[in-house]
């Protein structure tokens, strides 16, 4: 149980709802200062009969019992004993819970329960994940309740709360769950026939409600899933969690992210991480020429770490190499989790990445950010983030470096071996597969070498492997409708009448070819090689290219007849030429538009005739018994030359036609390849556009306090002119030129001042002060700063005391002066007066 302010509290109310003969133990984590003695087992005491005491080096659990952090340490667990370390982090910077969370996680597995009560900060998030990740529970304390809601809002924003209670209700939530958690830890799960058909159903749900298939996701990983949240919901039985899962839309979302196991952390297996770093990648680049962009792909990307952190050796590795060899970087990075991306397109983590990532990178690749730490934007730059299903959706390719880790070990092996030749189509010549440490290539051997090492890293192989179709995910895992039977149904042995057809068509039915409008050949029946043989040079499929002499100008009219008027064509008497003889045939051309899955096809029959040895020419069929045709008139011959050019020109024509089908398909390729350069402008500009908000955000906040500055520099402002007009000491503010700056309101009763006067000089001021050297005694404090004091009378008879002063600003820089005038004509009155009676007074003595 980790708290921090606020949570005496919050820890006092939880306890008091766990019964005495629980078989639990209970460790809380509190920040304490590390100078001060703790009090803290003395006052859980009062709130609960368990015993209570303070966590001793090496000591082992025992059940019914609270351990207490002392202060200034770390606990973590191994194998059942609690294990103090001294801080490993400043004070300030520490984050205890997260470091016991995880030591539990690793150590307890499904049986690890971690709640997150009041307290400041985002320490406890990162311990939350690595216990979901092992199957345990994670418990928040409803930020509503909670003194300092940090903590527990901080884990809730993260997705590992599952579930958000008062803490005098999570008590009873956790014992619920650990009365079900051992069955979760058995290492090997037995799925009777029952269970299993509560999976099935349960996946038919999961693929009615998001569109993703889990038929061959491993089921023991299912089971414990679904098991996990059958325990959260103190449920009876997976047939009790299908009909809540049927009542509630919600849990079926909640069980499809459950699912999807959307943990990570930058530099996950430091081992990996340093060998990528050191050899890996400085060899990839060291192999790419100059200025060409090096693309990587990390499949289940979760909320962005792995792409980060891979994104980041990238830049290491180029800040090496020189800015001579700079290669653009370009990353794909893809999950299924919606909300995992959105997070990782926001780059923003909490503080608690500082036990991942060193100082160093923190420094160099981080910006701080009030949320915790934020990815810089030459990192950012770098990955592109978008939603894929890599069992469904087509791969990326021309990639030199694909990681996919931990993400096979969750798929039944039939599923493993399609992705991985995926994977290998994926790559280029000589690209890099980078695998988790459970993982490995099974048996494509011949496809992928391994680099050595305790790293799962294989380079892609050349050889005849490649040239084995490749099974594309959207060929191997269409979603079914609902209610679909995935059961495999027994082959029905062919009826009497089903093998008499057969037969019959294939041994007096004509010849026929399924072709597209283009003439590609999608289908042949028997005996086609009368009237089709293989083309010289490359091996193509088409039907321009495949016809034999006398059937090719023929047959490519009758398509384009058939393309435009959607009508049969018959074309009768065409003499083919065959292997050693001559055939005469009749061409049938048959647009298909039923049933729907051949409509927009074509069907060509081929039907031999009589040959007539006496045919006139091609395409005409004569009369049986006609006289020989007489001898050909020149204009006849005539006429053949020309139709014997025009059917030339017309070959020509066509081939032309055929060069530029070809051209029009290169050309589509590289329309989709710029498509893909779009996708990853779009997304480029998506990040953009969030920048941009960011900033105004900033901006807005900037603003904010420019306006309260504002505000305080007007009242400030107010109320020194109050101050200067309540003396009514008359003031002249001068610059440096000795210009009007500003004055009071009484300074109008000695110059005739108004507003427009800011900025004129002294010496053009009408004053009513006799003073001739003013403005003289204003260069001389100027010039030695030091201040002047003078008795003056004004035109009205009235005195006042003359004091020029240096203007001297917060910096102690002088930039004017600064005149005074204060009315002494009574005090002049009183001293005539006083003078007059001592004179009159020495007279009469």
């Amino acid at each position: 149980m980790g708290a921090s302010a606020g949570g005496l509290e919050a820890l006092e109310q939880f306890l008091q709802h766990v019964p005495p003969e629980t078989t639990a133990a209970f460790v809380v984590v509190q920040h304490l200062d590390p100078d001060h003695k703790g009090m803290l087992v003395e006052l859980l005491q009062r709130a609960t009969r368990l015993p209570v005491e303070e966590v001793r080096d090496h000591v082992t659990i025992a059940s019914g019992r609270v351990y207490v952090i002392p202060p200034n340490a770390d606990v973590g667990i191994l194998r059942g004993r609690l294990l103090l370390t001294p801080p490993n982090a400043p004070r300030g910077l520490r984050l205890p819970i997260d470091y016991f969370l995880r030591s539990l996680a690793e150590d307890q597995g499904a049986l690890a329960v971690g709640v997150i009560l009041s307290g400041m900060g985002s320490d406890g998030t990162a311990g939350l994940r690595a216990i979901k990740e092992k199957g345990g529970l994670g418990l928040v304390q409803d930020p509503a309740t909670a003194k300092f809601d940090g903590m527990p809002r901080s884990a809730i924003l993260a997705g590992v709360a599952d579930v958000v209670a008062p803490a005098d209700e999570l008590a009873e939530r956790a014992l619920a769950y650990l009365r079900r958690a051992p069955q979760l830890s058995v290492p090997s799960v037995i799925i009777d026939a029952r269970s299993q058909t509560g999976l099935e159903k349960i996946v038919l749900l999961l693929r009615a409600r998001t569109g993703h298939d889990f038929s061959l996701y491993k089921k023991s990983t299912l089971y414990r899933r679904v098991e996990r949240r059958i325990g959260i919901h103190q449920l009876e039985g997976i047939a009790q969690y299908v009909r809540y899962l049927q009542e509630n839309p919600a849990e079926v979302d909640l069980l499809f992210k459950e699912l999807l196991i959307g943990v990570t952390q930058f530099f996950r297996d430091p081992e990996v991480w340093d060998r990528l770093t050191k050899e890996v990648v400085p060899e990839l680049l060291a192999g790419q020429a100059r200025g060409v962009t090096v693309r990587a792909w990390v499949a289940g990307c979760s909320t962005g770490e792995e792409a980060y952190s891979l994104a980041m050796v990238f830049h290491e590795a180029l800040a090496k190499l020189g800015p001579r060899e700079s290669h653009p970087v370009q990353i794909f990075a893809t999950d299924l989790d919606h909300d995992a991306i959105e997070r990782a397109r926001q780059a923003v983590y909490p503080v608690t990445i500082a036990a991942d990532v060193s100082p160093e990178r923190l420094a160099r690749f981080f910006v701080r950010d009030p949320g915790g730490y934020r990815v810089g934007k030459a990192i950012r730059e770098s990955v592109i983030f978008a939603e894929h299903d890599v069992i469904r959706d087509p791969p990326f390719t021309k990639l030199d470096l694909v990681s996919c880790r931990n993400v096979l070990i969750y798929l039944e092996p039939e599923l493993q071996k399609k992705l991985l030749p995926v994977f290998h189509y994926s790559l280029k010549p000589g690209g890099l597969l980078v695998l988790g440490s459970a993982e490995s290539i099974g048996p494509y051997g011949d496809r992928f070498e391994s680099l050595g090492g305790k790293a799962r890293v294989f380079r892609r192989r050349e050889g005849d492997s490649q040239v084995q179709p490749v099974a594309f995910p959207y060929t191997f895992a269409q979603p079914l409708p609902a209610g679909t039977d995935t059961a495999p149904t027994p082959r029905a042995q062919p009826s009497l009448e089903a093998l008499t057809d057969k037969w019959v068509l294939q041994h007096f039915a004509p010849a026929a070819v399924l072709a597209t409008e283009d003439g590609d050949i999608l289908y042949a029946s028997a005996r086609t090689g009368k009237y089709l043989e293989p083309a010289v040079g490359k091996a193509t499929l088409n039907l321009y290219a495949m016809a034999r002499e006398g059937l090719r100008q023929e047959l490519g009219g009758a398509l384009q007849r058939v393309r435009r008027t959607r009508e049969p064509v018959v074309v009768r008497g065409l003499v083919v030429g065959t292997n050693g003889g001559r055939q005469t045939v009749d061409l049938t051309v048959q647009p298909l538009d039923d049933p729907p899955a051949l409509k927009g096809k074509v069907l060509i029959v081929f039907t031999d005739a009589p040959v007539v040895p006496d045919s006139p020419r091609p395409g005409k069929a004569g009369k049986r018994g006609a006289r020989p045709s007489p001898p050909q008139s020149p204009r006849v011959a005539e006429l053949s030359a020309d139709l014997q050019r025009s059917r030339e020109e017309l070959q020509t024509t066509r081939e032309e036609m055929q060069s530029s089908q070809e051209e029009l398909k290169s050309a589509n390729e590289e329309l989709q390849s710029t498509n893909e350069e779009l996708q990853s402008t779009n997304e480029e500009l998506t990040t953009s556009r969030e920048e941009m908000q960011s900033l105004n955000e900033e901006l807005q906040t900037v603003n904010a306090e420019l306006s309260s500055k504002v505000e305080q520099l007007s009242r400030s402002t107010a109320d020194l002119k109050n101050l200067l007009n309540s003396t009514e000491i008359a003031t002249l503010f001068l610059d440096g030129k000795l210009n009007v700056r500003r004055y009071t309101d009484r300074a109008t009763t000695l110059f005739k001042l108004i507003p427009g006067d800011v900025g004129r000089p002294l010496t053009d001021l009408t004053s009513q002060v006799v003073y001739p050297d003013l403005a003289a005694d204003a260069r001389e404090v100027l010039r030695t700063l030091v201040f002047k004091e003078k008795q003056a009378r004004t035109l009205d008879g009235r005195w006042c005391l003359v004091r020029v002063m240096p203007y001297r600003t917060l910096d102690d820089r002088i930039e004017g002066v600064v005149m005074t005038f204060t009315d002494i004509t009574a005090a002049k009155q009183l001293e005539a007066e006083l003078r007059s009676a001592t004179g009159k007074g020495g007279g009469e003595q």
